[in-house]
This record gives structure tokens, C-alpha cells and sequence, in this order.
């Protein structure tokens, strides 16, 4: 019988090579919320309910630091996903509650400084 060479693929190799190809983080923005009188605690609670999906507290603690601060982080996530988040609230529109209210509130983004 001829004499046949069997080849063992060394499991290291492979491992190290895919460890180096590990995809970057993606940086991270903040999306923020600008405070304003033409808006009420309501407005903010509801929008944050349907935008970003929070619980009635965490809207109510968002509407509490943008009156009392000025702004406040909405969330923290990626470009993209931040960009499309600001354009939401851009486009929520006017708060019913408040007869003066001619629109939706201010919000942009900001890179989080690590």
C-alpha cells in the first residue's frame, strides 16, 4: 500500500486571524433633548413613550431634567440610529395642551466623549 501523508489543520491558526478581524465599535451619540416653554411634562412623556419606547417613569424623568436643566439624553446609539431619532422628535408635532405650541421640540446629537 502506498504510504498516504494526512495534514492536521492547527485550530490556533484560525482563531488568532479571526480575534484580529474583530469589527470596531461604532462610536456612540447622544441624542438630546432641548427644553422649551411651548411644551408640556405630558408632550414629552408621551413622545418618549412612542419614540424610544420608554416606560412612562423614565419619560416623566426626562421631561423633569429638560425643565430643570435644559436638556436632557434621550439615548445613547449610533449615527444612524440617532440621526433618525432626532428627525422623530423634529417631526413629532405640536403639543395639543398648549394653545401657543406651533410645533415640535428641538433635539440634536452629540458624539459621547469617552
Amino acid at each position: 500500500m502506498a504510504d498516504q501523508q494526512t495534514a492536521v489543520a492547527d485550530p490556533q491558526i484560525g482563531t488568532e486571524k479571526q480575534q484580529k478581524k474583530r469589527p470596531k465599535k461604532q462610536p456612540r451619540f447622544n441624542v438630546i433633548l432641548w427644553d422649551d416653554s411651548d411644551h408640556s411634562y405630558d408632550y414629552v412623556v408621551l413622545m418618549m413613550k412612542q419614540i424610544f419606547r420608554h416606560p412612562i417613569e423614565t419619560g416623566f424623568q426626562i421631561a423633569k431634567e429638560v425643565d430643570s436643566g435644559g436638556r436632557a439624553i434621550c439615548l445613547t446609539t449610533t449615527l444612524e440610529h440617532a440621526e433618525l431619532k432626532r428627525e422623530q422628535i423634529h417631526s413629532f408635532g405640536k403639543d395639543d395642551l398648549i394653545a401657543r405650541c406651533k410645533g415640535s421640540m428641538s433635539a440634536t446629537i452629540e458624539p459621547v466623549h469617552e
